[in-house]
């Protein structure tokens, strides 16, 4: 999704300036989207299926609600934006450079609408609106705009959204960094490095707040024992300190070796220095997240990784005036070996987003233990799920042979006059 975006501007490019070598690194980065296209619908397709499967009880109980979105995200935005992608790929000298263009902003809207309606569907499971109860059990949908304006839509679904752009602006400059220093397509790799490393210090600038911060005070607001355990937070303290080291001992209830910033908790959740947050020994422990160290590790790895990102994108940045950072080898490895971790850092997110809603499978209203197949036993479940992952691994390998193929294949040359 976060390529899409990067692609229109390649484009945009193309267009103001006419200049052919934008075109070809347009036309480069598309295989490389089609290739991301092609795996997620592949993987896509059974995490759908599993709600059947798997989830019965909740697919019986919430099939009216998420139906909607998840059956909007396949009518308008992945025929949206897969049909687009074929013009895009296959359409240039038809459509013309207007055309072309146009067409990879719908590629763009069809992506970034897709990821809204997931995020919709997923945010409804965080915090849900607009629906009543009905006599058998099952939820009712009585306002789709509620569902589609839920409060904790909006912060979802940015910080998803900038995390995806930072994801694909770090894969561009770590790959614009490759050329550089094997000195293989040199020009495009200055390209891809310099839009790379600017789009990403904008998009881990924007992550961090308003998004961030807006997400973890919805967090706060809505899921107080989920950012207790996030911070390891065992009392409730009056002017809370802001963990940014330590292993959280779940038996003894304490965090061992911690690093703190004094306060820094309180204000950064609701802005007054001395502003109280509960620790889990206020909530029932029946209330309290499944794996506590698990959602505490995750969390603050994705904000480690996403302070390393910031300050290798940020010097980057710097190095870039004069055209330094093209010819600086250290600077341009730390650019290239960035290429894991945003992907890491999005993992680590998901985790805390998900581990974090536990006990609960809809937040406040069906735990997940009450949202399985009854059918189906833990051990068919273990068994699919290990198939899965073989299979995945296999698909995995096949992306990484398909994408390093077009990377050492580069960008189409130049005609030269």
């Amino acid at each position: 999704m976060g390529l899409a975006l990067l692609l229109v501007v390649l484009k945009t490019m193309a267009l103001r300036t006419g200049n052919e070598h934008y075109n070809r690194s347009a036309q480069f980065w598309a295989k490389i989207f089609a290739i991301n296209f092609a795996m997620g619908v592949v993987t896509g397709i059974p995490m759908e299926f599993q709600f059947g499967t798997n989830w019965a009880r909740f697919s019986r109980a919430a099939g009216g609600v998420i139906g909607q979105t998840l059956a909007m995200e396949g009518v308008f935005s992945f025929f949206l934006e897969s049909t687009f992608l074929g013009l895009f790929l296959f359409g240039e000298k038809r459509l013309g450079q207007l055309g072309h263009w146009a067409a990879g902003f719908m590629v763009f809207l069809g992506s970034w609408l897709s990821g809204f309606f997931i995020i919709a569907t997923d945010a409804w499971m965080q915090h849900p609106v607009g629906y009543e109860t009905g006599p058998k059990g099952e939820i009712v949908l009585t306002s789709i705009w509620a569902l589609l304006t839920n409060p904790w839509v909006g912060w979802q679904y940015f910080h998803n959204m900038t995390a995806s752009v930072l994801t694909g602006s770090a894969v561009m400059a770590s790959v614009g960094a490759y050329y550089l220093l094997t000195s293989v397509h040199a020009e495009y790799g200055k390209t891809f490095v310099r839009l790379g490393v600017i789009a990403g210090c904008i998009a881990c600038a924007v992550l961090i707040f308003p998004t961030g911060d807006g997400q973890g005070k919805m967090v706060a607001r809505h899921q107080p024992i989920t950012l207790a355990a996030m911070e390891g937070l065992f009392d409730t303290e009056l002017g809370a300190d802001l963990v940014i080291l330590g292993q959280p001992d779940v038996e003894k209830m304490k965090l061992d070796n911690p690093l703190k910033v004094p306060n820094m908790l309180s204000f950064l959740t609701y802005q007054r220095w001395q502003a109280e947050i509960k620790g889990l020994r206020n909530f029932p422990k029946d209330l309290w997240p499944d794996n506590i160290s698990l959602l505490y590790f995750s969390y603050h790895i994705m904000v480690g990784l996403g302070t390393i990102m910031l300050l290798v994108l940020g010097v980057s940045l710097l190095l870039l005036r004069g055209g330094e950072l093209y010819r600086h080898p250290f600077a341009l490895w730390c650019v290239m070996l960035l290429l894991p971790f945003p992907y890491l850092a999005t993992t680590a997110g998901w985790i805390t987003a998900e581990v974090g809603r536990q006990p609960w499978l809809i937040y406040g209203l069906m735990r997940t233990s009450e949202g399985t197949s009854p059918h189906v036993s833990a051990g068919s479940g273990l068994f699919t799920l290990m198939g899965f992952m073989g299979l995945y691994m296999v698909l995995g390998i096949l992306f990484l042979f398909m994408v390093h193929r077009e990377i050492e294949h580069g960008p189409a040359p130049e005609l030269r006059g």
